[in-house]
């Protein structure tokens, strides 16, 4: 009479230890269901981590980030626009969490399991490919999001051009890196909004912190502002950084900024040096004549310079910040920018200039003077240039 258990292996099969480790195992998985079913597992905040699991999700992080990051190549990260436009954002998106120079770690983020970590005595532990890994993509199982615009690279990076510089920074640098001086907000009588959500990239007098990081808004057409912030809004110009800054905001203060932003005169742009006349000649042909044999129309019809009345969509280009500009025509050459209903003209445009013409008209439109600023009419549009 037999007295052996049947579901255990016969030793000399290997089969039968197969099906004794799948009985073991969906045993354990049935049971694993219970405990998680019967809602007895604490899943509050307030308990932390076991030592063993805070280590093991640290070390699977580090080790998926280095592995992930292998593919990736930064491009130069010293520039100072690009550390502009990161700071710009971090003290909107990423300080509520990580704290910043002269503050330490919020109160709230260090409630959180895990707790964001504070970042400036952290940034070091992270090469700039691993940096842009975790910005661009976030963390599972933390409150770190992804990138809210998975196609702009451009701003990622700026995310981490400034992340590096952050270490360096005390209180009074971190405040004038990512505010500028707003001392304007204090006498002149401007929309809550602006010191709030505007002001610090785009500057209480509209003209963009002088570096190109961020576009003038001063004196551009209150309708083109309008359809801007609410593509931006809706999440159909892409953005990380403008997004959530637009999203935030009501039908009435979007109006309200546009017509703000509309009113103020545009600074002069500084003296433009034309060491070689070969880039700027170029540019200006571009945008009075276009460039027939690669059908690119001119500019000037629809950006001006000039009198002849245009689409209030279309937006003034003298005087912009020639960084920004040529950014914005690759932008729409690689289909990353939406914005208002006439995009897809410019899509089709930039699609048929090279990287050299591009910088060329970017160039000529940036050595202009700006338009002269006029009170915006009530309904927002203009029909004028």
């Amino acid at each position: 009479m037999s007295t052996s258990d049947p579901a255990r292996p016969d030793a000399t099969g290997v089969k039968g230890w197969l099906r004794y480790a799948f009985l073991v195992g969906a045993g354990l998985a049935a049971a694993g269901l219970l405990v998680v079913a019967s809602g007895i597992v604490p899943i509050k905040a307030s308990a932390g981590h076991w030592p063993i699991t805070e280590w093991f999700l640290g070390f699977a992080m580090q080790r998926s980030v280095a592995t992930h990051a292998l593919a990736v190549t930064p491009p130069p990260l010293d520039e100072p626009w690009l550390v502009l436009k990161g700071a710009g954002h971090y003290d909107f998106g990423c300080r509520p969490c990580h704290g910043s120079p002269g503050q330490g770690p919020p109160t709230i983020a260090l409630a959180m399991t895990p707790s964001p970590p504070y970042l400036p005595p952290a940034i070091g532990e992270w090469d700039p490919e691993e940096l842009y890994y975790i910005v661009k993509h976030g963390v599972k199982f933390t409150a770190m999001p992804a990138w809210p615009a998975g196609q702009r690279d451009d701003e990622v990076w700026a995310m981490v051009a400034f992340l590096r510089k952050l270490p360096g920074l005390d209180q009074p640098g971190y405040r004038r890196l990512v505010r500028g001086d707003q001392a304007a907000a204090e006498v002149a009588r401007v929309p809550g909004a602006v010191t709030a959500r505007c002001g610090p990239c785009h500057g209480v007098d509209g003209n963009g912190r002088g570096l190109g990081a961020f576009p003038k808004l001063a004196g551009q057409r209150p309708a083109y502002l309008l359809a801007s912030l609410e593509a931006f809004a809706r999440g159909e110009r892409h953005s990380g950084i403008m997004t959530p800054v637009a999203a935030g905001l009501g039908a009435d203060d979007m109006g309200e900024l546009s017509r703000y932003y509309a009113s103020l005169p545009e600074r002069a742009p500084q003296s433009f040096s034309r060491p070689d006349r070969t880039a700027p000649d170029l540019g200006e042909a571009i945008a009075q004549h276009g460039l027939p044999a690669q059908r690119v129309p001119a500019c000037v019809p629809c950006h001006g310079p000039g009198t002849m009345p245009r689409n209030p969509m279309y937006p003034h280009l003298a005087g912009q910040y020639a960084d920004y500009l040529a950014l914005q025509l690759r932008l729409f050459k690689d289909d990353l920018r939406g914005g208002t209903p006439y995009a897809h003209i410019m899509r089709m445009v930039a699609g048929r200039l090279t990287p050299a013409q591009m910088r060329a008209v970017a160039a000529y439109y940036a050595s202009l003077a700006p338009v002269p600023a006029r009170p915006p009419r009530q309904n927002g549009a203009d029909k004028g240039s």
